[in-house]
Order: structure tokens, then C-alpha cells, then sequence
């Protein structure tokens, strides 16, 4: 990790300039957002309020106006943490034991009947702790790609899309709470400083900054419009798309989604630095970020002129996500497409390792069901119990290895 303090400050003070005719970068933004000085930005730390002051100074000096309530950029809400994470949140007043997260929102009014929403969440993990994947002494976790790219991805396409729409509004939104359960979007989506009966649909960015080299992007709920699967393909520069489905996934498009809003979920894909401390902006690809800014610009370019896209009901993948008790210890790489979980990353100590397993390896059976899918490997793990043992089929370079796993 890298600390830019004394950059951080110098940035700080040129974005609060309104006579400032240049916007930052998103790499300025993201070594902003993800330095060491900012703490990991967990939501209700000083440092996260310190992360919406950028965000609101850089939309005001944009042009978009406040639209947080009573007159400001910020949108606030407080709770008290939940421990069962199957609990719905209950938001509260503030007293002992609560915490308040900020929401920073800009409007550009076109005078238009229908408006977009673009959502990225800023918040991230702190020194760890709840989420952390890290097991050393308590470290900031800088969240460089999650999701400090997202944020300056939406900063970029809302500084071109201000001069680009003329027939839609713009609401631009940052959350906080999303790595505690999507807290900001869903407070918002029941708690609107806008119609959402005029929001014709919403944009989430969530992990967008390690494009790889094949350029495969990753974009879920394409099943909330009719006319999403169109557009997408349409305008596609280059990207390997992969499609899925559904409306509800783990980012904050769900809380758009389940007010009947069309929402689509753009991601670059998992890495081993997913919520560790070296997730930093030097990791990130900055030439993907741009391309995923021009791509969206075009596709938001698109629908501008048409009306206010419908929205459909999809089926609930996630719902039918099986609960497993044991694990592999491994990330799947989501953006597969092949037949099998292909393996991403490896956890130390773990079944996997002691497995032999190996990043890149792809499971096409466990125990005696045949893997195909994320899905179909889920299913799988869920049979298994704490102390089993079972055999797994991987295959590694187009040779077939079987594997003795323990539980």
C-alpha cells in the first residue's frame, strides 16, 4: 500500500475549485478513494465522511446539483449493526450502539419525463475485521477495486453524459452500507429524493477495475428489460460479454430491482485481493475502465431518446442459491463460461490446497455429482458435511486429474 496523503490533500483542493475546467482521472479518483489516508472508508468512520466530501465537491464541480435532501449532497441513515445476516436491517434514530452512513447524490435536470440512475457504493471494509478475508493483525483494506473503481467510473460517465442526454435527468448516487448488506441503496429506494415512477432504469458499477486481458465483462440483470440483451450487443467495442439473468445478485441493482426498476450489475471479475489489504489502485487496469466508460456512454446515449424502458420480472437465481456447511477454499473465476468452476484463487489451509488444487483448474465433478456451472457446484458442496471426505475430478490443461478432498 501506498499512502498519498499530501496528493490526496492537493486533489481535494482542486476539485473543491468550481473554476476548475479539467476533471480528475479516474486514476486520480481512485488514488483518492483508495489511499491509505481515507482508512479503508467502513461505513460511519470519519474516513467515510471524508470520502463523501470529495464525491459531493467533485459533483458540484460538475454542475450537478444536491440532491441528498434538505439542500445538501448527503443522504444519511442510521442502524444498528445487525449480527444474523439473514435479519432485515432496521433503520433507526441515532443513540448508543448506532451507526450513521452517508449517501452523496447529484442531479443533472434536463426537464426531461424520465430519469437514470448511476450507483456505485464507496464504502469498504476499514482495517478488516466482518468480511475480511485477511488473517494477519488488523490492516487497512483500501478497496481499490472494490470499489473505488466503480465510483470513479461513474464520476467519469456522468461528467460525459451531462453534455451527451438530452431527453433524460440524471440522478447520480454513491452509497454507503453496501459491504453490510446493500444498507444506502435499499434506504434510498424507500426513502426517494426523486420519483422513482420517472426512472426509466438504473446503472450499478461494482468491482470494474481488472478488466483482463480476453476483455470479458461480466453484466447481470439483462433479464429486467426487454430490450437490454439488444442494446448491449448493439453497442458492444470489444467486450467478451457474459449475460446473465437476474435482477438480484450481491450489489446494490437489487435494491433497484425489487421497486420493479430495470438494473443491470457491471463487473470485471473476482481476484485474489477481493477484500484483503492488497486490493490497491496500482493493481487496477485503467484502459478497461475507460473502455467500460465509452461502452456505457453509448449505450445510455442510445436509450435517451426512447421512452422509459419497461421493466420485467426475472427469475430468482439467487434465491435458489443452496446452503452448504463446507467449502473448497477457493474464489470461482464468475466469468467462466466453459463447462466446470474454474478455480481463481486459492485459500491458504484449506481443503483445496491440501487438495493439490491449483488457480486454473477447472472442477467438473465432486463426490458423484458432474459439475457444469457455479450453480451445479453449489448444489454439490451442499451435500457434504464438516469431517467428510470425497473425491473430485478437476481438470488441469486438458488432462483429467482426480483429487482426494477432506472436508
Amino acid at each position: 500500500m501506498k499512502n498519498r496523503v499530501g496528493f490526496c490533500v492537493l486533489l481535494l483542493f482542486l476539485v473543491s475549485c468550481k473554476t476548475a475546467v479539467e476533471q480528475p482521472s479516474l486514476k486520480e479518483d481512485v488514488a483518492f478513494l483508495a489511499s491509505d489516508a481515507l482508512k479503508g472508508r467502513a461505513t460511519g468512520s470519519t474516513d467515510e465522511i471524508e470520502a463523501a466530501t470529495y464525491l459531493a465537491k467533485r459533483l458540484e464541480s460538475m454542475g450537478y446539483d444536491s440532491k441528498g435532501g434538505a439542500g445538501t449532497y448527503f443522504q444519511t441513515f442510521t442502524f444498528k449493526n445487525k449480527r444474523d445476516p439473514h435479519q432485515e436491517i432496521q433503520y433507526v434514530s441515532a443513540g448508543d450502539g448506532t451507526i450513521t452512513g452517508t449517501n452523496v447524490m447529484g442531479f443533472w435536470d434536463n426537464e426531461a419525463e424520465k430519469t437514470i440512475v448511476l450507483g456505485a457504493h464507496y464504502d469498504h471494509l476499514g482495517m478488516g475485521g466482518e468480511g475480511s478475508l485477511y488473517r494477519g493483525e488488523p490492516e487497512i483494506h483500501n478497496g481499490a477495486d472494490d470499489n473505488a473503481s466503480g465510483v470513479a467510473a461513474i464520476l467519469k460517465l456522468a461528467h460525459h453524459l451531462k453534455d451527451s442526454l438530452t431527453a433524460t435527468n440524471i440522478m447520480v448516487q454513491f452509497y454507503s452500507g453496501e459491504e453490510l448488506g446493500l444498507l444506502g441503496s435499499n434506504y434510498f429506494c424507500k426513502n426517494p429524493t426523486i420519483d422513482l415512477e420517472k426512472v426509466s432504469y438504473m446503472i450499478n458499477l461494482d468491482m470494474v477495475g481488472r478488466l483482463r486481458e480476453d476483455k470479458t465483462l461480466s453484466i447481470s440483470g439483462v433479464g429486467t428489460s426487454p430490450i437490454w440483451k439488444q442494446t448491449l450487443n448493439a453497442n458492444n467495442n470489444g467486450f467478451k460479454l457474459v449475460l446473465n439473468e437476474s435482477g438480484v445478485g450481491p450489489s446494490d441493482h437489487t435494491s433497484f430491482y425489487l421497486q420493479d426498476i430495470p438494473a443491470l450489475h457491471f463487473f470485471t471479475g473476482q481476484h485474489e485481493d477481493y477484500h484483503r489489504p492488497t486490493d490497491d489502485a496500482d493493481k487496477l487496469n485503467y484502459d478497461g475502465m475507460a473502455q467500460l466508460v465509452a461502452y456505457l456512454t453509448s449505450v445510455c446515449m442510445d436509450l435517451d431518446k426512447g421512452s422509459k424502458l419497461a421493466f420485467k420480472k426475472t427469475k430468482n437465481e439467487s434465491g435458489e442459491v443452496p446452503r452448504f456447511k463446507v467449502g473448497l477454499g477457493v474464489i470461482p473465476d464468475y466469468l467462466f463460461d466453459g463447462k466446470g468452476m474454474r478455480i481463481d484463487g486459492i485459500s491458504e489451509d484449506k481443503p483445496a490446497q491440501k487438495a493439490g488444487l491449483q488457480k486454473g483448474d477447472v472442477v467438473i465433478q465432486l463426490g458423484d455429482s458432474t459439475v457444469t456451472d457455479m450453480m451445479s457446484y453449489m448444489r454439490a458442496l451442499s451435500s457434504f458435511e464438516k469431517g467428510d471426505a470425497t473425491k473430485a475430478v478437476i481438470d488441469r490443461d486438458g488432462e483429467k486429474i482426480e483429487v482426494e478432498i477432506q472436508f
